[in-house]
This record gives structure tokens, C-alpha cells and sequence, in this order.
């Protein structure tokens, strides 16, 4: 045990007398795969160094665990709770089979208090510690906010995309019965006047084909049974299936009597069937565009939201970063939470991490929907400031204690149930406004007005 502890970094230093004292008091616990050592929460009262195998280190995120880290053998275990004299902050697994040294809390900080080689490689262990866990839950969030937007955009994609199935399942009959209706349409002999009413009539269908006329219920109700009487009245055969596609269409009857004035009675079924069928071809097509465009602008949105194949380090357009967050968070911004924009419309691009800005957009406008709760509103305002750019996102909601206001950014620290936050967000976000943009982030909270604030400069890096 002499041997080996001299192998490791913490001791390396120490003298003979307190290494051969610390190895009296040292105990082997042995841990079969799968085992823990201690769990998040428990008791501090043990340090430990591991001699043989792997050990996981997990943390409990989002109401999931989250490997931080696997330490192997000669590395220093479970001091942090020793020092802080805290719970532990994370639960330890054997991944394999592992020997490890157990030292009991007074022998270890008998050994800090007499040994200043030992107080440095602490320190050095300490230090090293608290950036590997600040980077992992820095990247563990992320990876989070990145894996709910792809299970949200999969979700959003399904709506057109059954649309799409839909639309030219249909389309394929709607078509056969069209090249019906025209040949039928060829045999009556129309006139060239007819002929250009009639192709001016599906000018105007085609124009609302994409957006048909908003009515009530019983407006459109009244309007088709109008429509069908009047069909029926000039023997059009399946008037109560042409009637309310005639609606769609935006005809009320004295479009029915405009067209029959140009039509004989027995060319207007043949007329009014064409058109009717024309217009469900279109209406399908539009159908098939608009279904087309909302996937393009999701995928686009979810590309520019993790700056898929650009550098890291850009020119940022705020407002696209805002917009393209708020079409991500389509699902969780649910009917009854108004967004109000105030963007300042000449609003300098910044140099800056794109992809980490949108994260922190994510990040203050999901606390705003928690916070009213489904019911109220966020706005989000930008101005200019002397070379800063400012982004304020403000909500409507209950508002944040003062007690709580000051410890609202600590890394882990959140006002919700363990099971809805998990207390990184707000912490991350400082470390991207404030560390990698050079930039402030501040809070000002009071019952119905609570305003998160980023300050960015123009270009970080040359400050």
C-alpha cells in the first residue's frame, strides 16, 4: 500500500512518517460491477482512492442521471463532501470490479491540517474537480435542450407530413375524375366566350385554392344549403357534395346565377362539375405546398438553431436566434401564452457563439412559459446600447421571491420541483453570456414583471 500510494498525485509528497500513518489508516472496501459506493445525498464521511477498476460518477439531471465522469486507479474520491462538510453531491458505481481505500473524514483532515504538500495537491484536485463538473453539466444541458428540440421537431414534422400522405391519397382519384369532367366538358361544344369564362372562373378558384373564405359554422351551413338548392333546382346531379366545395370556392348564389346567365341549362351540371373538381385538385395542391414549406421552415429553423455546418464563432442576427427559438418551442409556448415582439429594427449583427446564444434564448423563455403557466405573456424586446446589443424577455407571471432572486443564477439552484428543472439552466446561461461573450445578464423581478436582461458587446473578442 506504501508503494502504491506514493504512485498517487495527492501523496506523492508527503513524508515517510505521515504516509506510513495514512496507511493505518486506510481500509480496502472491494465492489462487485454494478455496486455503489454511496449515493447523491448521502453522508459525507469518507474520502477514497481507488486501487483496482473504474468507478462512474453520475448526477441526477432533469429527472435523469448524467455521467460525469469515470475515475480510474490512483484517482481521489468523495473529498468534496468531506470539505464542504455537504451530502454528497453525486452517486458513485463501480463499472467494473474495483478495489478501493476508504479514509475516514477526521484522518483526512488530520492529514490536510498537518501536511502542506497535501493542502496543494488538494487544491489542485479541487480545482480540476470543479471545472470537469461544470463543463460536463454545461454539456449535459445542452445536449438535453438539443435532444428535447429533436424529439419536439420529429413531433411538429408529423403534422405536415400526414398532411402530405393524406393530401395525394386523395389527389390521385380527385385527378381521374377531373380528366373525366373534361372530356365530358369537350363534348358540349362551347363557345370561345364560354370557354374564357370558364377558364376565368378557375383563375379565381385557383386564387383561393390556398385560402378559402373564414366562416362560422352556421354561416357556411346556411351558405351551402343555399348553394345546394340552387344546384338542385337546375337538376346538377350530387349537388350536396358540389356545394360545399362551391363554398370553399368562395361562390354564394349570385355567382351561381352570373354563370348560368353564360351557360345553357344543359352545359351548366357539366360546368359546375368541372370547376368543383378543379378546385378540390387545387385545394389539394395547396395542401401539398403548405405541408412542403412547414417542413422546410422546421428543418431550417432546427439548422440554424444549432448552426449546423457553420463555424463557431460568427456574425449573429439576434432576431433570426429569437425567432428560429420561438418556432422550436412551438409545443411548449401552448394556446393561451401570447409572444409580443419588440425588436429594434436596426439591430447590429455580433460576433458571437451562435449556437450557445440560442441556447440561452431557450433557457429564459421556457422559464417564462413555466412561470404564467399557460396563461399569459412574454415579450421580447431588443434595443442597441453604445456598441452593446440588449435583449430583454420578460414575462407576466407570479414573479421570483427576493430572497431567491440572488441565488436565481447559481449552477444547480432552481425554484421548481426536481422532476421540471433541474437548476443548470440559469447557471449555463451565465456562463455563456458572461464567460464566453464577455457580456452581463442581470434579473429584476416583481409579481406580474419579471425581466431577464443580456448585455452583449458587438464583438467579444476584442475586448
Amino acid at each position: 500500500m506504501y508503494d502504491f500510494l506514493r504512485t498517487v498525485d495527492l501523496f506523492a509528497e508527503l513524508s515517510d512518517s505521515d504516509l506510513r500513518s495514512l496507511c493505518q489508516d486506510l481500509l480496502e472496501v472491494r465492489l462487485a460491477k454494478g455496486e455503489e459506493l454511496f449515493a447523491e445525498g448521502d453522508p459525507g464521511d469518507k474520502a477514497y482512492i481507488i486501487r483496482e477498476g473504474k468507478l462512474e460518477i453520475l448526477t441526477t439531471s432533469g429527472g435523469r442521471e448524467v455521467l460525469i465522469a469515470v475515475r480510474q486507479v490512483r484517482d481521489l474520491i468523495g473529498e468534496m463532501a468531506l470539505l464542504e462538510e455537504a451530502p454528497r453531491s453525486a452517486t458513485v458505481r463501480a463499472h467494473v470490479d474495483s478495489l478501493v481505500l476508504s479514509i475516514e473524514k477526521e484522518h483526512f483532515d488530520a492529514l490536510i491540517d498537518r501536511s502542506p504538500s497535501a493542502l496543494k495537491g488538494m487544491l489542485r484536485t479541487v480545482l480540476a474537480r470543479l471545472r470537469e463538473t461544470q463543463d460536463a453539466l454545461y454539456e449535459s444541458q445542452r445536449m438535453a435542450i438539443l435532444g428535447t428540440f429533436t424529439a419536439e421537431t420529429v413531433h411538429d414534422l408529423n403534422n405536415p407530413s400526414a398532411a402530405i400522405q393524406r393530401a395525394t391519397e386523395q389527389l390521385g382519384p380527385e385527378l381521374n375524375a377531373q380528366i373525366e369532367a373534361r372530356t365530358d366538358l369537350e363534348k358540349l361544344g362551347l363557345s370561345q366566350e364560354q370557354m374564357e369564362i370558364l377558364f376565368s372562373e378557375r383563375a379565381k378558384g385557383a386564387e383561393h385554392a390556398s385560402d378559402p373564405p373564414e366562416l362560422d359554422s352556421l354561416a357556411r351551413s346556411d351558405r351551402e344549403a343555399e348553394l345546394e338548392d340552387w344546384l338542385e333546382a337546375r337538376g346538377v346531379d350530387d349537388a350536396w357534395k358540389i356545394a360545399p366545395t362551391l363554398v370553399d370556392r368562395g361562390f354564394e348564389e349570385t355567382d351561381l346565377t352570373l354563370l348560368g346567365d353564360h351557360f345553357e341549362e344543359n352545359q351548366l351540371p357539366d360546368v359546375l362539375q368541372y370547376l368543383s373538381g378543379d378546385f378540390t385538385v387545387q385545394h389539394l395542391l395547396a395542401e401539398i405546398r403548405s405541408a412542403a414549406t412547414s417542413i422546410s421552415n422546421i428543418v431550417e429553423a432546427y439548422k440554424a438553431y444549432v448552426y449546423l455546418d457553420q463555424a463557431p464563432v460568427q456574425d449573429v442576427d439576434i432576431h433570426k436566434g429569437l425567432d428560429g427559438t420561438l418556432l422550436l418551442l412551438g409545443g411548449k409556448l401552448k394556446e393561451g401564452i401570447s409572444v409580443r415582439k419588440e425588436y429594434a429594427p436596426d439591430l447590429p449583427k455580433i460576433m458571437a457563439y451562435g449556437s450557445e446564444l440560442n441556447q440561452v434564448w431557450t433557457n429564459l423563455i421556457k422559464n417564462a412559459a413555466d412561470a404564467i403557466d399557460g396563461k399569459g405573456e412574454i415579450v421580447l424586446r431588443t434595443r442597441s446600447d453604445n456598441g452593446w446589443v440588449v435583449v430583454e424577455i420578460q414575462d407576466n407571471g407570479p414573479g421570483i421571491p427576493p430572497e431567491l432572486q440572488e441565488r436565481i443564477f447559481e449552477t444547480g439552484f432552481t425554484t421548481k420541483s426536481r422532476d421540471k428543472g433541474s437548476g443548470l439552466g440559469l447557471g449555463s446561461s451565465r456562463k455563456i453570456v458572461e464567460e464566453r461573450h464577455r457580456g452581463e445578464i442581470s434579473l429584476t423581478s416583481e409579481p406580474g414583471n419579471t425581466r431577464f436582461e443580456v448585455r452583449l458587446p458587438l464583438n467579444f473578442e476584442t475586448l
